[in-house]
């Protein structure tokens, strides 16, 4: 009985180190470190114990930490789009300064426009009253003081004379001395007078 025993338990303790030794073979569990004395008779297998990697302290996850990554990132992002927009409405803000530039040098151009007619016009009602007074003035004076005065002058002084000394006639109702003008002036000179009035009837 105690022989019958004896290899009872040899056979169970057998068994037991058997399936140790296939569970450790198919991974299921890491039992070198327990059997490897016996692994150093046998020497197609590996008796060193499987090591897990281990992981530092630092490289521990932490939900805190990637929860701050991925607002970093989110945050990372926004500060892109943000640049992107800023160049976007530095270049805009570029266009419009531009606009707003040639804005000003066209009314500029268009005050400098309105000026240069203001003055014109300022200048052509002085002409007018000029050439209103001195036909007065001639049309008072001696009929051959005013002749050689207006034989003197250019030809479009001359003829805007004579056509306001008839429209100031015409207007007041009295006789117009310019045929009378004529008769006294140089027949060549009266006869020039004469064509470009009757030419061009508004001016030279």
């Amino acid at each position: 009985m105690i022989g019958k025993s004896l290899l009872l338990l040899l056979l169970v303790i057998v068994l037991a180190i058997g399936g140790l030794m296939w569970f450790d073979y198919l991974n299921v569990i890491d039992a070198k470190h327990v059997l490897s004395p016996i692994y150093r008779f046998i020497p197609f297998i590996s008796g060193e114990p499987r090591t897990q990697p281990r992981v530092s302290a630092d490289e521990i996850l932490n939900l805190d930490t990637e929860r701050l990554n991925i607002r970093l990132e989110a945050l990372e992002l926004q500060r892109m789009e943000m640049d992107t927009i800023r160049r976007e409405l530095y270049s805009q803000r570029g266009e419009i300064v531009q606009m707003a530039q040639e804005l000003e040098e066209r009314q500029n151009a268009l005050d400098e426009r309105e000026n240069s007619l203001r003055a014109e016009r300022l200048d052509a009602e002085n002409r007018t009253r000029n050439i209103e007074q001195n036909a007065r003035y001639l049309t008072g004076m001696p009929p051959q003081n005013a002749v050689n005065i207006i034989a003197a002058l250019d030809d479009q002084d001359a003829i805007d004379i004579i056509r306001k000394t008839e429209e100031i006639a015409q207007a007041e109702g009295t006789m117009s001395i310019v045929a009378f003008w004529f008769s006294l002036m140089d027949p060549m000179r009266a006869a020039e007078l004469q064509r470009k009035m009757a030419g061009r009837p508004a001016s030279l």
